[in-house]
């Protein structure tokens, strides 16, 4: 059985490798990191990503063309944001959205209930 293949949007460099070791530890496959939206999009864009960490501010500027963009294609994600999900820009709506810090396990407990049984 393959592993679940996670993208990790997320600018913070710190973040983004605390993240890849607990998903990782968690049996998921990471499928990329991306810090920029240019770089979520690019990722997004060509596929082979089950499920995505969406940090909904990446430097000072808004993840909503990213979350159009996994919307229109059907992939789920979980936002992950110091924003509670009230300040957050409609385009996330829907979504999961844990808050910024967020338990591992949580975390990993959300992205499974994204994911198809299996």
């Amino acid at each position: 059985m393959k592993s679940p293949r996670i993208l990790i949007v997320e600018d913070e460099a710190m973040i983004a490798l605390v993240l890849e070791e607990c998903l990782t530890d968690a049996g998921f496959t990471i499928a990329g990191v991306a810090g920029r939206l240019d770089a979520a999009l690019a990722s997004i864009a060509g596929g082979a990503i089950d499920a995505v960490i969406l940090d909904a501010n990446l430097a000072g500027v808004s993840a909503g063309p990213a979350a159009l963009a996994l919307t229109a294609r059907g992939i789920p994600f979980v936002v992950v944001s110091g924003y509670s999900p009230q300040q957050q820009a409609r385009e996330f709506a829907g979504a999961p959205c844990l808050q910024k810090p967020c338990r591992p396990d949580a975390l990993i407990e959300v992205l499974r209930g994204l994911l198809p049984p299996g």
